[in-house]
């Protein structure tokens, strides 16, 4: 499929994005976003691997197409990352090798670069790769020797490598999943030697060259093909598959070395090859496949409180796996992937609300439901009589930026409140939404 959907935050709706220009459809190719761009690259379907790519701009809904001079040769399943000026891509298969090629693409000029291959680790695909603010560390995957537990850090300052230290890593995988925290590279599941699935991990320190094992006490059940997020603080993992699809996942925090479970209670339907983003409060998964279905649906999972809620179907793009997704900011956008008969080049976003855990004093409230429709902010909470409820309003969710201009305090009466809101102005992003309960008469 080349079509896709946006997840839109604040009205928890999906819309399409235009087709026109859109990517040939698709799946096995890379997605990531600039900040106000996604950039789509590479990937195959039945007939044909690609070469070619486009770049997506939100505020205009309209694609671009990337120039061909200079660019690497067709692949799926590589990798890519966005440095914050340009995006680097890297390994794949394609052309039936194992490749350790790659290219750097910025969209300002519009050109392309080639990554050096000397000193590159060996051929590969299925691998991971995470941008550290200076480097890419490209590691595991799959080439023609079979499983890898190699990598290489990549400068594009020098186009330059530098090798991984192959003392103490993970063992051999790949379709494994990685992250990274600030200063580390956590990789965890994946497939083995043999076929045999993974729950074990490492933690890559560049600084020192060096790894640490990721304890398996509390460590979720092994499997493949999940999804991994950062949050800050801690590493989410999701769904995946050992024998059969799973819907279970666990929080592993570096600090303690320790594994904490995610609950399953409203969780999405087990599933593998789906995507996942974090929204700075949230990890939303969708589609994916579970052996025999593949979904349209997906889950808003709330580290805070250890609660999913659903994704509406309504207006969601058509089921598939082998996808990609990309926060903005404001909105999830997915892009192409299959169904097992059809590819996909539709593109789609989804925005949704979020709820509030929020104690401003003993005997406050917990909201439990958010509406947001024609700029009427409705809050259902159980609410205090005599007492009076302001509204306040961010942008962003850093500290101090929290505004209560243009909202008056309303009386609690009952378990329902309704504020009048303005829209965001174009190009904001998501505005979140608090409610500070003032001290009781």
């Amino acid at each position: 499929l080349n079509d896709g959907g946006r997840y839109n935050l604040a009205g928890n709706s999906w819309s399409e994005v235009s087709t026109t220009d859109a990517p040939a459809a698709r799946s096995g190719h890379t997605a990531v976003w600039t900040g106000s761009e996604m950039i789509v690259w590479g990937g195959a379907n039945d007939s044909s691997t690609f070469t070619d790519g486009r770049r997506f701009n939100v505020a205009g809904d309209i694609w671009t197409v990337l120039s061909t001079t200079g660019e690497p040769a067709a692949r799926s399943l590589h990798t890519a990352v966005w440095t914050g000026s340009e995006m680097i891509v890297w390994g794949g298969f394609g052309g039936g090798s194992y490749l350790n090629t790659g290219g750097r693409y910025n969209p300002a000029s519009n050109t392309w670069t080639a990554v050096s291959t000397t000193g590159a680790p060996d051929a590969r695909s299925n691998h991971t790769a995470v941008w550290t603010g200076s480097e890419m560390i490209a590691w595991g995957g799959k080439g023609s020797s079979g499983p890898l537990n190699s990598g290489g850090r990549y400068n594009p300052a020098g186009n330059t490598w530098t090798a991984v230290s192959t003392t103490g890593p993970p063992a051999r995988r790949y379709k494994h999943t990685a992250v990274w925290t600030g200063s580390e590279m956590i990789v965890w599941g994946g497939e083995g030697i043999g076929g045999t699935i993974l729950n074990t991990g490492g933690r890559y320190h560049p600084g020192g060259d060096s790894w640490t094992a990721v304890t398996t006490t509390g460590a979720p059940a092994a499997r493949r093909e999940h999804t991994a997020v950062w949050t800050g603080s801690e590493m989410i993992v999701w769904g995946g598959v050992d024998g059969t699809a799973l819907n279970t996942g666990g929080r592993y925090f570096p600090t303690g070395d320790s594994w904490t479970a995610v609950s399953t209670t409203g969780a999405p339907a087990a599933r593998r090859d789906h995507t996942a983003v974090w929204t700075g409060s949230e990890m939303v998964v969708w589609g994916g496949f579970d052996g025999v279905t593949y979904f349209n649906t997906g889950g808003r999972y709330d580290p805070a409180i250890d609660r999913w809620t659903a994704m509406p179907a309504t207006g969601a793009p058509a089921a598939r796996s082998g996808h990609t997704a990309v926060w903005t900011g404001c909105e999830m956008i997915v892009f192409g992937g299959g169904d097992g008969i059809n590819y996909f080049n539709d593109t789609f976003s989804f925005t949704f609300i979020h709820t509030y855990n929020y104690n401003p004093n003993p005997g406050a409230f917990h909201i439990t439901n958010v509406v947001l429709s024609g700029g009427t902010l409705t809050l259902s909470f159980p609410t205090v009589s005599g007492r009076s409820y302001t509204l306040w309003r961010s942008d962003t969710l850093a500290a101090g930026t929290w505004t209560n201009t243009g909202f008056p305090a309303l009386a609690g009466t009952g378990t329902t409140l309704t504020f009048t809101v303005p829209a965001p102005a174009a190009g904001v992003p998501e505005r979140f939404f608090r409610v500070q309960a003032d001290p009781s008469p």
